[in-house]
């Protein structure tokens, strides 16, 4: 796949994206057309993006192709787990030099793939153009082409360089590379009645692992996961699926879509945060099928789950019971923990915007009532505002907010990428309240709103006179 003018506007202009729709006689929305401005990319540009779609293929390796920087920690930060190869964590790059851009880096990169097919052997390699070398113009395609060739392993350009967009776009252009190069090169050595695809999840915490062993109660098999806990073949054998299961709202829709047009394969987007929605998750895919048996199967299993659920959290549920909450977190999760976040007796005062679709923004506004805020943009103050207005009693977001709970003195809870507990399926509705209950009724918030002695008048001390100096030589 060429990046050129015409691809990245193909993607923008997703028709897939709730964003293009027109709605009620008005024209298209604008948003996604505009051009990036300096700094929009902070906090993700397109290489972000389209690392953090593709690095879950757990035994295949992911080669940076650019300056050292361009790698950073973002690959270990991630909470993507995996329940066999590792290959994933490690992090490769070219580690381009100053004469490198001068002269051009395929070189270096076609050495760095032959290292690494050599001392890791890895199940494919995924090569990343950055910033850098798509301003030199390293020809990747080429490269990889000459690459796989020689060493019998499939090598995968992905055109992402971070100047192209954001993080959403990146996305999307990861969905692109896997369309063009990897869907369809492989058949599974069976099929069944039930196969479907999980697109956009990708096992933070584990949380897949809540969710599979459900689908397969029911007799439902999980036939391709893009891209938590994913083996680069099962992706290449996802043309086979009968249905696409989308999660993460809308970041890879163009595949969803694509795969639909060219293999016939229809998809739905879920969620499998709280009760109502994962219940509603496993109803919406059995009516999909259309199978009178299936659907009374996950009948069967929803009301044994939440029976079992509802005593479990019961002492949960009458310690959280009237707590207000903001959340701060973006696609999906703006209006799926609200859901979760319900199904305790928690009520969310306001959430956040970003990165939502029209579809999630109506979602959201029918969840939160007339009374709820939403956030389009959170800054430090923002948020520091709205919890002082709602007399919020936690903040839910992701990690770099953490600090600006703790200024606004009110316990916080990791939701995004970087947290290390799974809140998806049945299972994790029982882990989300753990952790919900222990950062509320944690005792350092009692100490933290205690006025310091000097605030109070109890810590003043009398002055200290000269007799009572000690002078030393």
């Amino acid at each position: 796949m060429k990046l050129t003018r015409g691809k990245i506007t193909e993607l923008v202009n997703e028709p897939g994206c709730e964003h293009n729709h027109s709605h009620a006689g008005q024209p298209n929305k604008k948003a996604c057309k505009q051009q990036a401005q300096p700094g929009a990319a902070q906090g993700g540009c397109a290489f972000d993006g389209a690392s953090i779609a593709l690095v879950p293929i757990t035994d295949a390796a992911h080669l940076v192709h650019g300056p050292i920087a361009c790698s950073g920690n973002s690959w270990g930060s991630r909470g993507s787990l995996s329940s066999g190869p590792v290959t994933y964590k490690t992090g490769f790059t070219t580690d381009l030099t100053e004469n490198d851009i001068i002269f051009g880096g395929e070189k270096r990169l076609y050495q760095a793939i032959a290292q690494i097919v050599k001392h890791h052997q890895p199940a494919a390699v995924f090569v990343y153009s950055t910033c850098v070398t798509a301003l030199i113009g390293d020809d990747l395609d080429a490269v990889c082409e000459a690459a796989a060739q020689k060493f019998g392993k499939p090598v995968i350009p992905v055109h992402a360089a971070g100047f192209v967009g954001s993080k959403n776009l990146g996305n999307r252009l990861a969905g692109e590379a896997l369309l063009d190069h990897v869907v369809g090169t492989a058949e599974p050595e069976y099929t069944t009645p039930y196969d479907i695809n999980l697109i956009g999840e990708y096992n933070i915490a584990g949380e897949m692992w809540n969710v599979i062993p459900l689908l397969e109660k029911v007799g439902i098999r999980v036939l391709s996961k893009i891209t938590g806990d994913a083996r680069y073949q099962e992706i290449c054998y996802a043309h086979r699926a009968k249905l696409n299961v989308m999660i993460c709202s809308k970041a890879l829709i163009n595949m969803a879509r694509k795969m639909e047009e060219k293999y016939g394969i229809p998809f739905i987007e879920e969620s499998f945060y709280g009760i109502d929605d994962m219940n509603r998750c496993l109803r919406n895919i059995a009516e999909k099928f259309g199978d009178p048996a299936l659907k009374q199967r996950v009948e069967k299993l929803i009301a044994s789950e939440n029976a079992a659920l509802d005593q479990k959290l019961a002492p949960y549920r009458s310690r959280l019971k009237g707590k207000r909450v903001v959340l701060y977190t973006g696609g999906v999760k703006s209006w799926s923990i609200i859901s979760a976040a319900k199904d305790l007796g928690i009520e969310v005062v306001a959430t956040s915007t970003k990165k939502s679709t029209e579809e999630d923004k109506a979602r959201i506004k029918q969840l939160l009532g007339k009374d709820g805020i939403t956030i389009e943009k959170g800054s430090p103050q923002e948020l520091l505002k709205v919890i002082e207005q709602t007399g919020a009693d936690l903040l839910i977001a992701g990690g770099r907010n953490q600090y600006t709970a703790l200024k606004a003195r009110v316990p916080f809870l990791d939701i995004n990428q970087e947290r290390h507990h799974a809140y998806a399926g049945y299972e994790g509705m029982i882990e989300m309240a753990k952790e919900l209950e222990e950062a509320l009724y944690s005792p350092i918030w009692e100490q933290l709103r205690t006025p310091a002695p000097w605030e109070t008048g109890k810590g003043e001390q009398s002055p200290v006179t000269s007799d009572q100096l000690t002078v030393t030589s």
